[in-house]
């Protein structure tokens, strides 16, 4: 009867814990965190995000760029209009790990950066953390740098390991943006994700990190898209990334 018990129980836990997004062991999970339950589709929504873009003069399913800044804990929306991206709405990030700079191995507990894609086969919206996007860790200059891990969402529940976690309502919003604007033929919605602001003044309080070479390199896609309002062909090799043109060598981020 005891091992028969043990037995159920031990079922029980990985039933619910152990097809975690993180894919980490249910022992290790339990130890960490407890994941929240998902909530009914819609349920965190404010009920507010079509009266906030009629009144902003935009539409959902229009082309969708966004762009997150860890020190600040922002998440910038943006949508296209007249050819450009605009400033929609920011919303705060509840929750990311590690610290500045970028995530290198699997089991770090360091949230990445840099330039990604999300097409709809990342998208879950059956996620145990209420509503989830896949941003494609690692992408294709993640892999030449042989930095290594998996199922690095932007998610609600508040939650993270590793991860970009957001609340139930703010997800709710943008989960909602991307999949309308891929619904409606955009093939991929960029993401950029920034340690800081890359304004002069970040960049030289941060000059003797480490990671300031990288950073300087995220700074020039940063810089282009300032100046243009338009998400550019992101590229990756030699160690860095390029924008609009690279060498032949070089490959495309792209999405799944």
């Amino acid at each position: 009867m005891v091992v028969l018990l043990t037995g159920l129980i031990i079922g029980s836990v990985w039933f619910f814990y152990g097809r975690s997004e993180y894919q980490e062991t249910a022992a290790s999970m339990t130890s960490r965190y407890i994941p929240a339950l998902r909530h009914p589709l819609g349920q965190a929504s404010s009920g507010t995000l079509n009266g906030e873009l009629q009144q902003a003069g935009f539409t959902l399913g229009q082309p969708v760029l966004l762009r997150l800044y860890k020190q600040e804990s922002e998440l910038e929306v943006w949508l296209m209009r007249g050819g450009k991206f605009e400033h929609f709405k920011s919303y705060p990030i509840c929750k990311w790990s590690g610290q500045l700079g970028p995530k290198l191995k699997e089991g770090d507990g360091q949230s990445p950066e840099g330039f990604y894609e999300v097409s709809t086969p990342q998208l879950n919206p059956n996620s145990r953390y209420f509503l989830a996007m896949n941003i494609g860790f690692p992408n294709a200059f993640d892999r030449s740098e042989l930095r290594t891990g998996s199922a690095l969402m932007i998610h609600g529940s508040c939650v993270s390991i590793g991860c970009y976690a957001m609340t139930d309502a703010g997800i709710d919003d943008i989960y909602k943006l991307v999949e309308a604007a891929l619904t409606k033929n955009q093939l991929s919605v960029p993401i950029h994700i920034f340690p800081f602001r890359m304004s002069t003044e970040n960049l030289k309080l941060h000059a003797t990190s480490p990671w300031i070479n990288f950073w300087n390199n995220l700074a020039e896609g940063d810089n282009l898209f300032q100046r243009t309002g338009l998400a550019p062909r992101v590229s990756a090799c030699g160690g860095r990334y390029y924008f609009d043109q690279a060498p032949e060598s070089c490959e495309r981020v792209k999405s799944w």
